[in-house]
């Protein structure tokens, strides 16, 4: 009867650990069940209106994997509103989820939540080093992060995972500091190959998942780009499922994987317990 529970077991829970090329609103539905996810981290695309093709960043063609892909600005909020239903099915009533947004879209990602049912329990303002120079308006040096759940009641979030109560070093109470909503994390640059894709940084991936996930858990990114939401979930001993539509990310993300790479702990400025 072991043997039997077992396979049913794996058989039930065969998407985890697996990246798949295909569109996650397609891949959410056929692949993962009902209430199987305890923690969604995902960085959607811009949509950003650009005059010129792969204008992103002012990055040219060269520089771009192929495949990659902007949603149109009038169709963003139905793009936003079809993966974030598929994400609301599969999360856990336990589980939560953060959504990194530029601010040129961010009024469709916030209808869009509250027209699924998320319920919004931080906004949550990632400050990195420095934006790209303007020369008639602020320079944007910000992304926004929504930190939502399914079930506030029900939710769980692991306050002292990282600092231990009243913590004081040189008067300033780090815990207090490190669950500030203002996140001050600096960005992270790929080297040496420059056809990569953007990434999240580490430290800022590390913080979300021990605040709100413990080991064994299964993280989930329905878009994963270069896969570091995968990479950062496996060095920390969760589970991980993720979508990415271009087949060139898919191979990157792959070969990443496949090369058993681990995020350098000794490159992070806070040092997991």
């Amino acid at each position: 009867m072991n043997g039997e529970m077992t396979s049913k077991h794996i058989q039930k829970n065969s998407f985890i650990n697996n990246v798949y090329n295909m569109d996650c609103v397609e891949g959410m539905k056929t692949i993962i069940p009902d209430n199987s996810i305890d923690l969604i981290i995902t960085d959607p695309p811009f949509g950003i209106d650009f005059q010129a093709h792969r204008s992103n960043y002012h990055r040219t063609q060269s520089r771009v994997l192929e495949g990659y892909k902007e949603i149109p600005k009038d169709k963003y909020y139905e793009f936003t509103l079809s993966w974030m239903k598929e994400a609301y099915r599969v999360l856990k009533e336990t589980g939560s989820m953060y959504v990194f947004s530029g601010w040129n879209n961010l009024k469709d990602i916030l209808n869009a939540l509250d027209d699924v049912g998320f319920i919004t329990i931080n906004h949550i303002i990632w400050k990195y080093q420095f934006g790209v120079v303007t020369k008639n308006k602020f320079v944007t040096s910000h992304y926004h992060c929504l930190y939502v759940c399914k079930n506030p009641k029900k939710r769980v979030f692991y306050p002292y995972s990282r600092y231990s109560k009243g913590i004081v070093v040189n008067k300033r109470d780090l815990r207090y500091h490190d669950i500030e909503d203002v996140w001050e994390i600096k960005r992270e640059y790929w080297h040496g190959d420059t056809k990569t894709p953007t990434k999240l940084p580490a430290e800022l991936i590390i913080k979300i998942l021990q605040y709100s996930s413990k080991e064994n858990d299964v993280v989930l990114d329905p878009f994963l780009g270069s896969g570091q939401v995968a990479i950062v979930s496996k060095s920390l001993n969760r589970n991980f499922v993720g979508f990415e539509i271009s087949k060139e990310y898919y191979k990157f993300i792959k070969e990443r994987l496949k090369n058993n790479i681990k995020i350098d702990f000794n490159n992070v400025k806070f040092k997991p317990k």
